[in-house]
């Protein structure tokens, strides 16, 4: 006989976690099908011969949200602030408050002397979203707050609530594409690059621009990024919740109410939360009789996943002191002032055979901007006494990598891609690095789809570049985002909301959990 459950959430990142956990408190049966070994997803820290490596997420944003709701749950999370820099050649700033916006501009003004009007220009745009975003994250979102006195509502919420709808307006008219919206600025497309290079593309004007603020409200977790899916996952073990992993969806079958899994076992719910790839709920999901499902159904299938990364974790027999002037806990550098648009693009690269796809990737890893984490500079104890684990990533179209792979030359393109990223280390931010490696680690866009089930790899659900966006994208119609034609079938998470994030998964969490609270008889 198959199990029967109030509500059952598909998918163990910190979306379901996040629903599951609410659940629990709200006294609903609840299981959680994870297709991994492990719960987190996206927000993972794993260890290699003593050094902790995060396999997600660098840090987080808590944007108002996240430390809001695991204090609204009771979970304690000891962290420390996340330190950003930004470097440049052989120049880099760290951002310690908005003040360090001036100091940025000064930097790229040292770095294209011609275009300083430009680039004061571009400055003030920058300050304009980060004032609002400061209204919209400036309180703790009042969705994770269970009592309010009359005061706080009187003279907090409904000020802060007012500014934010205003706020929200203007915010979401600047949703043009970043780089061509800075082409209103300056003509030096250089520039434009060192800006937003490290974005992905087509990003709204509004979401990259706004990461000047958000660098400021970095935190990252004692014991590496993947503590914050570990207490999820103790409190709603703790609270009577089940979660069983290496448990696959196989089907779902909306008419019955109930999946299947590879193993062949079933389970009844009432209500079922989705917060795994969209793309497979409407593979998985038996055919119903509705345009508005067939419409999603086509368009899910017909969308694309976001951007994906190339990675290499690294060894080092240095101590993280050495590196904390180097690059600090947390870096984003781009080594060359080129920029990746004096590239065409790898399609375009000559007969697109082996060789001249290498060799358009080793002209591509010498231009690109590289997000460099340091574990061990936050917490010493994530690495061997005397030695540093770094993180290096950066931006890699998964359709490359396929096609390398399919070609049978993927491993040899793992060892080319780790020997020239820190051989262009080497040469600009890290002299004398080659010499003290003591392992690498190589992931690709591929190891992603591979290990968190995304499709193409991608780390923030669908791509910008679709023409129609799958998921709700307006945040004043956030609420809606977690509903689906599916009856009795709620989704959270990165492929529902864009643009989405750690923050933007968990309100989706919550949201879908209040939405089951509301409707389950």
């Amino acid at each position: 006989m198959k199990k029967e459950y109030d509500a059952i959430v598909v998918g163990s990142g910190l979306a379901g976690l996040t629903s599951a956990a609410y659940l629990c408190r709200y006294g609903f049966r609840t299981l959680v099908c994870e297709k991994r070994k492990k719960t987190g997803g996206l927000v993972d820290t794993f260890w290699h011969q003593g050094f902790a490596f995060d396999g997600g997420i660098r840090a987080f944003e808590n944007s108002g949200i996240v430390f809001p709701m695991l204090k609204d749950l009771g979970i304690d999370m000891e962290c420390k602030q996340n330190q950003v820099s930004i470097g440049i050649a052989d120049r880099s700033v760290k951002l310690t408050s908005q003040d360090s916006l001036d100091n940025y501009m000064s930097m790229l003004t040292t770095i294209f002397p011609d275009n300083e009007g430009d680039i004061n220009q571009i400055k003030e745009e920058i300050r304009k979203v980060m004032g609002y975003m400061d209204v919209l994250y400036g309180i703790d979102n009042p969705l994770f707050m269970r009592k309010m006195d009359l005061q706080y509502l009187t003279k907090t919420l409904l000020p802060w609530f007012f500014r934010y709808q205003l706020n929200i307006r203007k915010a979401s008219r600047l949703d043009e594409p970043i780089q061509s919206y800075l082409g209103r600025f300056t003509k030096n497309i250089a520039l434009i690059d060192m800006i937003i290079q490290h974005f992905f593309k087509d990003t709204p004007t509004f979401f990259a621009l706004s990461y000047f603020s958000l660098y400021l409200d970095y935190s990252y977790p004692i014991g590496g990024t993947g503590v914050l899916a570990e207490k999820m996952t103790e409190y709603i073990l703790s609270s009577g919740g089940e979660i069983l992993t290496e448990a696959g969806v196989s089907h779902v079958d909306a008419k019955e109410h109930q999946i299947q899994l590879e193993s062949g076992e079933l389970f009844g719910y009432g209500k079922l939360i989705w917060a795994a790839n969209q793309k497979t709920l409407y593979n998985l999901t038996n055919s119903l009789s509705s345009s508005n499902f067939e419409k999603q159904q086509a368009l899910a299938k017909q969308s694309i996943g976001g951007d994906s990364i190339l990675t290499v974790f690294l060894g080092v027999n240095k101590s993280s002191i050495h590196f904390e002037d180097r690059c600090g806990a947390h870096m984003f550098y781009t080594s060359s002032t080129k920029g990746l648009s004096s590239m065409i693009g790898w399609e375009d690269s000559a007969n697109d055979s082996k060789g001249d796809l290498f060799r358009w990737t080793e002209d591509y890893l010498e231009r690109t901007t590289y997000e460099i984490s340091c574990p061990a500079i936050r917490d010493r104890t994530l690495a061997p006494e005397g030695k540093t684990g770094l993180i290096i990533s950066t931006l890699l179209d998964y359709s490359l990598v396929k096609r390398i792979s399919e070609a049978g030359d993927y491993e040899r393109f793992k060892e080319f891609c780790t020997q020239k990223i820190i051989n262009v280390l080497e040469h600009s931010l890290f002299h004398g690095i080659q010499e003290l490696v003591l392992f690498s680690i190589c992931a690709t866009p591929l190891t992603i789809e591979k290990e968190t089930f995304n499709s193409e790899g991608a780390i923030t659900g669908w791509s910008f570049t679709n023409k129609i966006m799958p998921s709700e994208n307006r945040f004043k119609k956030i609420t809606n985002a977690v509903q689906t034609p599916i009856p009795d079938v709620y989704q959270c998470g990165q492929w529902t909301f864009s643009p989405s994030g750690l923050p933007v998964s968990i309100i989706t969490g919550k949201l879908a959990a209040d939405q089951v609270k509301k409707n389950l008889k």
